[in-house]
């Protein structure tokens, strides 16, 4: 049985500012089309996470509501990890670790450079730099989401909002 990961950067978001917070920077509207672009292609190809854990930043926070409303995913059921913002990539293999047995799939929503480097452990496959609301899915044949971790999945398919079928976009 195999179980699959779709890690997502945040899509576009502001600059950063003085006066801001890195935190609470907010999603362009560009990136909220881009998000709800890459939402509605996931759901044509019958990609349907069962759960989803963002990032609290604003951009990672709004780019996983965006995507989930897309996908028909309860915006309230999405999973909030503080440490995803700054936690490198040891807090995106503790949050894929403790997602149940039960599930078959789940998102992961954060930003570069964790998640770019945290597709390319998991993998040991180039990846590159994440472009802003790609999303990449990782597939791992007979583990457990416990047993997730270097080198034990292989690369399906990397998306960006630019490579979309024109359909899309």
């Amino acid at each position: 049985m195999a179980i699959t990961l779709y890690i997502t950067r945040h899509a576009k978001a502001e600059d950063r500012a003085m006066f801001m917070a890195d935190h609470d920077r907010d999603l362009l509207p560009d990136g909220i089309i881009a998000a709800a672009r890459m939402g509605h292609y996931l759901r044509e190809q019958a990609i349907l996470p069962e759960v989803i854990v963002s990032s609290t930043a604003n951009r990672a926070r709004d780019t996983a509501k965006v995507m989930a409303e897309q996908l028909g995913f309860p915006v309230d059921q999405i999973l909030l990890k503080e440490n995803l913002f700054d936690g490198g990539m040891q807090a995106y293999l503790a949050a894929v670790n403790a997602v149940g047995d039960q599930i078959q799939s789940a998102m992961i929503v954060g930003h570069n450079p964790d998640v770019s480097y945290f597709a390319e452990f998991l993998t040991h496959q180039s990846v590159g730099s994440m472009s802003k609301g790609a999303v990449v899915a990782v597939t791992f044949e007979n583990l457990t989401w416990a047993e997730v971790s270097g080198r034990t999945g292989s690369l399906s398919f990397q998306m960006a909002p630019k490579q979309l079928p024109a359909s899309q976009q």
